[in-house]
């Protein structure tokens, strides 16, 4: 492999103009597909396999035209202290504002509050009911529109007025701390590379990338069901790799560059080392988001495909935009260890010959590698111990920060009908072989009365044909306890024994209900995932590093850190800690895609710092170094850019922090804690300090699978020429390094 990536790394250089073209090409063809392209239409929410999805579907049979998928919203009004909603005049301003709810050309139903029994006990608080043709995504701007227009007149009448649902839903933002993300990876490339030219290209190739892929992801939007957060995350992640995978190619060019080469072998050879690790570390992070498809999610699959897509481009930018790029800067880019005149090139180093922070620190771990791997073991165990009280869930209007309108109507109707009235269970019964269809629905209703939990079930309504009905149940606990979980498995439990004497299915729905089941179905698959995930790049990392250890070791290394940083994100989410500062309003379980999606993603990146670092230590060993002094000469050219790369993967996921959507937010904060564990703690501390005890043993393969393993050469061995094959004082400097 490196000698191909060497011949396609000279060759980009050579033909700079070509590649340049083609890249702005592409970049110009997705940005007028993502222009021209239709609106994205309705994001549906499918969990293939689950109960409430089957309910819902069943819904859609039995009962159509009811949009059981169409977006809802709930405006709640509450009365001036003193007054109640029964009052006349409230009562018409109420009456008034239905009838300009209902002239929308997308509103299906508007349910009157007084018809409807929809005012609480003390009278203070009502609310009425809208159902839409169509889903929230999918709803026009002008019927947003019409529901605040018709609240603003409710409100002018003198009455509070809120609305839920999910009828408002709207388009997540990132904020400013994005740019403010980007802007501190700009620093440390200009400070890594002590130019301003060669910290601009990282940059520069990164953006091109994202703008190629969340182009692209606009663009068929509305034809493969995209969402917002797709290309949110997509960006989000395809701009950390990209920075990363060119910095660590332009770094190694000016490595070869400061051996002596010329510009164009040290392009190639750039290219042919470093860019084998890119390639395989772009395979791992492929490897793990692609992998979200075993989850059965569409959704997540999507989200999971359109990110792999976008670390695709990435990768194959840095091994032909950054060439060609070099070949355009010419002797404007220095050699390692040259700054340019404006950053204070030409300046005599004050301690010449000294050793570079990364031979110090690799030199203290090898004299002893006990004391620091035990301390990185135990610091990493300590941070991961509130994962051990793991909550999942899903968001609900509650979560919502209090300045929104939809968290307002969500406090005022559990003020006015209690906790649980944000969460009702649609229980849908189907008594198509049922012999006595009303007996059925009367005895299902009957027996969800008298479970615990419950303080309201409505009168069965059954469809046309009177084979289906739907029952709603009021909790008495808001809809992210766990007591309304274990209402839903024991509603199910009772609906098993229900079957079996009348013959009518009982199945239990609503967004309640979906989110239980969304997480159990999470929940199941993520040993799966892990076990896929993990031993597919087990066996590609084998092939890397033609190792067995080494590749176990990177395994577990990974579980430390991101076990570690679910405990980072229960401690900020779930307990509050640290909430004010990552502007989290309302604690509660984290969502529950979060740890999937984590996993998936932070096993790809820490595999990036384990390719770069390790191969680097690898190349130093199989040249003739010993063990412990190929780690010190890994650390010598690695660790400086494994650390900026590290740093711009947290300044870039930190710079998601500022989201208005509740999971980019706790994504962004926990890929940016993963990434510090894994990288500063894993990479830095026990990756060294392991290989130091295992010594020659880290390195050892069977040796019948030593023949049937394919040489992809990573290291770069295939590149070295005979004068270096010859030259001893050449390998004598390359010991002593």
């Amino acid at each position: 492999m490196a000698t191909f990536l060497y011949k396609l790394g000279r060759l980009a250089f050579r033909r700079r103009h070509f590649v340049a073209l083609m890249w702005v090409a592409l970049l110009t063809l997705a940005g007028v597909g993502a222009a021209s392209a239709p609106p994205a239409g309705s994001t549906s929410f499918s969990i293939p396999g689950t109960e409430a999805q089957k309910a819902f579907d069943l819904l859609e049979q039995r009962y159509p035209g009811m949009s059981a998928d169409g977006a809802t919203a709930r405006v709640v009004f509450k009365a001036p202290d003193g007054g109640k909603m029964t009052d006349k005049a409230n009562k018409a301003t109420v009456r008034e504002t239905v009838k300009e709810l209902r002239s929308g050309s997308e509103v299906a139903s508007v349910a009157d509050p007084y018809a409807g029994h929809a005012v609480s006990k003390d009278g203070s608080v009502a609310y009425a009911s809208v159902k839409y043709k169509v889903s929230g995504m999918e709803l026009e701007d002008s019927a947003k529109d019409a529901l605040k227009d018709a609240a603003r007149d409710a409100r002018d009448a003198g009455l509070t007025v809120e609305i839920g649902g999910d009828a408002l839903t709207a388009t997540p933002e990132t904020g400013s701390s994005e740019v403010i993300g980007i802007a501190i990876a700009a620093v440390v490339l200009v400070i890594t590379f002590g130019s301003l030219l060669a910290a601009g290209f990282p940059l520069l190739t990164a953006i091109i990338g994202v703008g190629i892929g969340v182009s692209t992801i606009s663009a068929l939007a509305s034809a493969l069901d995209l969402g917002s957060t797709t290309s949110i995350l997509a960006s989000m992640i395809g701009l950390a790799v990209g920075i990363d995978y060119a910095l660590f190619i332009v770094s190694r060019y000016r490595a070869e560059l400061a051996e002596g080469r010329e510009r164009e072998d040290a392009a190639g050879r750039a290219v042919g080392t470093a860019g084998s690790a890119v390639v395989f570390a772009g395979l791992t992070v492929v490897i793990a988001l692609v992998g979200l498809s075993v989850v059965n999610i569409p959704m997540l699959t999507k989200m999971g495909v359109a990110a792999a897509g976008t670390v695709a481009v990435a990768v194959l930018i840095a091994l032909t935009l950054i060439p060609a790029l070099l070949g355009y800067a010419g002797r404007r880019i220095k050699p390692a260890g040259e700054k340019s005149r404006l950053l204070g090139g030409g300046r005599t180093p004050k301690k010449p010959g000294r050793p570079n922070m990364g031979t110090r620190w690799a030199s203290f771990v090898v004299r002893r590698p006990v004391a620091v791997l035990l301390l990185g073991v135990i610091g990493l165990g300590a941070a991961a111990i509130p994962a051990a009280s793991l909550e999942l869930g899903l968001p609900d209007d509650g979560s919502q920060p209090v300045s929104t309108t939809q968290r307002r109507a969500y406090d005022l109707l559990s003020e006015g009908f209690g906790p649980g009235f944000n969460g009702p269970l649609m229980v849908v019964v189907d008594a198509k072989d049922s012999d006595h269809p009303k007996t059925a629905f009367t005895k299902v209703g009957d027996e969800i009365k008298g479970l615990k939990d419950v303080v309201t079930v409505t009168p069965a309504t059954p469809n046309k044909t009177g084979d289906t009905a739907t029952i709603t149940v009021i909790p008495d606990s808001k809809p992210s306890s766990a007591t309304t979980e274990d209402l839903v498995h024991a509603i199910r439990d009772k609906g098993a024994d229900i079957t079996s004497a009348t013959d009518a299915k009982v199945l239990v729905t609503g967004s309640t209900a979906m989110n239980i089941d969304v997480s159990q179905k999470l929940n199941d698959a993520l040993l799966p995932y892990l076990a896929l995930v993990v031993g597919l790049a087990f066996l590609l990392l084998i092939v890397v590093f033609r190792s067995i250890l080494v590749p176990l070791k990177a395994a577990l290394g990974f579980l430390l850190s991101v076990t570690a940083a679910l405990g980072a994100v229960v401690a900020v989410f779930q307990w509050g800690w640290l909430s004010g500062l990552m502007n989290v309003e309302e604690t509660g379980p984290v969502m529950s895609m979060m740890p999937i999606f984590m996993v998936g993603v932070v096993f790809g990146l820490a595999m990036d710092y384990e390719v770069f670092l390790v191969t680097r230590m690898r190349e130093a060993f199989v040249h003739g170094e010993r063990p412990q002094q190929a780690v010190v000469t890994g650390f010598k050219h690695g660790a400086r850019v494994v650390t900026a790369a590290a740093v711009i993967m947290m300044a870039v996921f930190s710079g998601f922090i500022g989201s208005s959507e509740a999971m980019v937010k706790m994504i962004g904060f926990g890929l940016a804690v993963a990434v510090l564990f894994d990288a500063f703690v894993v990479r830095m501390a026990i990756v060294p300090a392991v290989l130091s005890l295992l010594g020659k043993r880290a390195w050892w393969l069977p040796k019948w699978l030593d023949r049937v393993l394919p040489n992809v050469d990573v290291e770069g061995d295939g590149l070295r020429t005979d004068a270096d094959r010859r030259d001893p004082d050449g390998e004598k400097e390359l010991v002593r390094a």
